[in-house]
């Protein structure tokens, strides 16, 4: 059964400037993304919780890399986060504790031709959901694109978010895919004037005539 394209959420993450935050929350994405990890060149750095203050209905999403439970836990109080993305090598055991908190816990992995499905296995009783992006060392924000083909070795149930150097161009591709579990597209790189600043007028065009 194809999955209709109104169904799918949208998830901008590496937002950082206040004004920036302000212009895309008016827009009304599903979740909007917020990066906990130094080496990023979209980390959250010096960023005030209260610049986190939009509508509720967008979830605010804390993005770590192989953080302490302690760390993420601090940054869920203090920032209001409702979902935890978790993408380095964290075990199915932090997972389960996120899960504790009432935040959604979403695992990343990053998707290659050698990429092992089974990896998948322990977490599916501890996420909500799983995101598939493009493998780099980076880990993540990349603006890179992997193979979409290779998902048909995905045999769970567990809806997952899709990522990796998606475009304006690849429009169509999304309206092609089949994939009921697909739940959200996950946007990031190719939609920036420069790291953490996002080209809202390239959003709208994204949101208003695809999704």
């Amino acid at each position: 059964m194809k999955i209709k394209t109104a169904d799918i959420r949208l998830k901008v993450c590496g937002m950082r400037e206040p004004a920036n935050i302000r212009e895309l929350a008016a827009l009304n994405p599903d979740y909007m993304g917020f990066i906990f990890y130094e080496q990023s060149k979209r980390f959250v750095g010096s960023l005030k919780p209260e610049s986190l203050n939009i509508d509720s209905r967008i979830k605010k999403t804390g993005v770590f890399v192989n953080a302490e439970l302690d760390y993420i836990k601090d940054q869920i109080e203090l920032f209001g986060l409702q979902a935890i993305q978790l993408h380095g090598g964290e075990s199915p055991e932090l997972c389960n504790s996120l899960r504790q908190t009432g935040c959604e816990v979403i695992k990343a992995f990053g998707i290659s031709e050698s990429f092992d499905f089974d990896t998948l296995n322990p977490y599916i009783p501890v996420v909500d959901f799983f995101l598939f992006d493009t493998a780099s060392a980076q880990h993540g924000g990349t603006g890179i694109s992997f193979n979409w083909q290779l998902l048909n070795e995905y045999k769970a149930q567990i809806p997952y978010f899709l990522s990796g150097g998606i475009d304006l161009a690849h429009r169509q591709e999304i309206q092609n895919i089949q994939d009921t579990r697909l739940y959200a597209i996950d946007i990031n790189s190719r939609f920036e004037l420069e790291p953490g600043l996002k080209d809202i007028d390239k959003i709208k065009k994204f949101i208003f005539n695809q999704l």
